[in-house]
Formats: C-alpha cells, sequence, structure tokens
C-alpha cells in the first residue's frame, strides 16, 4: 500500500510507533552517557554525542509526517489535538537526547577525576530515575492515559530530592576531598540535566493531558489572570462609589 492510499488513522498511529522508537533512542543516550561518566570512557562519550545526530534526523522526520497530515488531512477536534501533541512530544525527546550528549560532553571535561562513591551513586540514580520517567510519559501517550500523564509532576519529585541531595554533596565534596571548582561546576551542570530531562517527560505528560482532555498548564494561568482582573473590576468600582460617597 502506498503513502498516499494509506488510511488517516494508520498514518497516525504511524507516527505514534515513531515516537516509541525516537524515546527508546533517547532513553537509550541517557543511560550510556551515564556509563560513560561512570566509567571515565571518552570512546562511549564520543559514541553517544554521534548519536544525537541519528536522534535528531529520527525527530524531523516525525515533524514533517506530521505537517504533511496537518496540510493533507486537516483533522478535526482529537486527531487534530493528537497530531499536534506528537508535534510538541517530539521536540521534548529530541531535547532528552541532546541533553545525554551534553551529559558526554561534561565527561569529557571531567576526564581522570575519580568519582567519590556518594557522588556516583547518585548519579546512577538520577539516570534511572530520569529514563523511568521519560518511559513512563511515553507509556502515557500511546495508552492516551491522563491519570499517568497528570501523576508525572509528581513522580518527578523523587529525581528533583535526588537532585538536591547531590548538590549538597558537590558542596561536601568541597570540603572532604577539596574538590576544585571547575570539576564542581561541571558536576553540577550534569545534575541539571538529569533534572531536566524529568522536566521533559512532565512535559509530555501535559501535552497527553492536552491530547486526551483539551487541558493545558496554560488553562490555569488565564483562569487566574480573567480572576485577577474581575477583582481589579470590583476594586475599581468600590474606589468609585467610595469617592461619589465622600463628594456627596
Amino acid at each position: 500500500m502506498s503513502e498516499l492510499t494509506r488510511p488517516f488513522h494508520v498514518e497516525l498511529d504511524a507516527i505514534g510507533s515513531d515516537i516509541v522508537t525516537l524515546a527508546a533512542y533517547s532513553t537509550e543516550a541517557v543511560s550510556r552517557a551515564t556509563q560513560a561518566l561512570l566509567d571515565g570512557s571518552l570512546t562511549e562519550a564520543q559514541q553517544v554525542i554521534d548519536q544525537d545526530d541519528a536522534i535528531d534526523a529520527a525527530a524531523i522526520a516525525i515533524e514533517e509526517e506530521c505537517q504533511r497530515l496537518l496540510a493533507l488531512q486537516q483533522p478535526m477536534a482529537g486527531d487534530l489535538r493528537k497530531i499536534l501533541s506528537s508535534l510538541w512530544i517530539t521536540t521534548e525527546l529530541e531535547r532528552v537526547g541532546d541533553l545525554a550528549s551534553n551529559i558526554c560532553k561534561g565527561t569529557r571535561r571531567l576526564f581522570g577525576m575519580q568519582l567519590i562513591p556518594r557522588l556516583r551513586g547518585q548519579i546512577a540514580e538520577m539516570s534511572e530515575e530520569a529514563v523511568r520517567l521519560t518511559r513512563l510519559s511515553v507509556d502515557a501517550f500511546i495508552e492516551s492515559d491522563s491519570g499517568l500523564a497528570a501523576a508525572l509532576d509528581d513522580i518527578d519529585d523523587r529525581l528533583d530530592a535526588t537532585h538536591r541531595a547531590y548538590v549538597q554533596s558537590i558542596f561536601e565534596a568541597g570540603i572532604e576531598v577539596k574538590l576544585e571548582t571547575q570539576p564542581a561546576v561541571q558536576l553540577a551542570l550534569i545534575g541539571r540535566y538529569y533534572e531536566r530531562i524529568g522536566d521533559h517527560a512532565v512535559n509530555i505528560g501535559e501535552r497527553v493531558r492536552y491530547m486526551v482532555d483539551g487541558w493545558t498548564p496554560e488553562h490555569a494561568g488565564a483562569a487566574r489572570e480573567r480572576e485577577r482582573k474581575r477583582l481589579d473590576v470590583t476594586r475599581t468600582e468600590v474606589q468609585s462609589l467610595s469617592q461619589e460617597d465622600t463628594v456627596t
């Protein structure tokens, strides 16, 4: 069956499968980047950096297919939300791959440094949580599970807590083993990369909620803005009445 004659929903399902594959590439990159960091392997780090080009190419292919469907099929309602969500989710997963590459670049700058056991353990834990969150977010997308998508923000608390403990460990290492400023900064940046991967997973969850329910985080902000305007109008009316009473 040619690309032009495939049913619309078959093409839409194919995009979902491509996103699963992209997620597999991105999470594998995170795991390999972590192993390269813990092993101090410049060879493995460079391989992850080089592989990021393939992740970028896969993301572009998905985006182009989404754009093609939008242009040719003009989908409505739930189908439109799914395509838009696929575009956004693809961008989030591509950024996960970028962050894995950044971890490897940090590995090169730290070459020859021996990590203390506490930092090694926290790095491994952050990596596991970041990968788990990303996989859960893609599960929520594939299964259209808005409940799981909404829970990702709370699940991310564990990664955030480990990240805070990791930063504290860097400060303590500065005293205990005389960790110098430059490697300390690199280690802090690497921790931030893991924390950001978790944030991207949460963002994917928000896009899944939009796909399933039509909800976006901007809705809450818009509601707050409407309430602020309502209160401003009320205050203005009260002040106007107060001034009239004073004149009278």
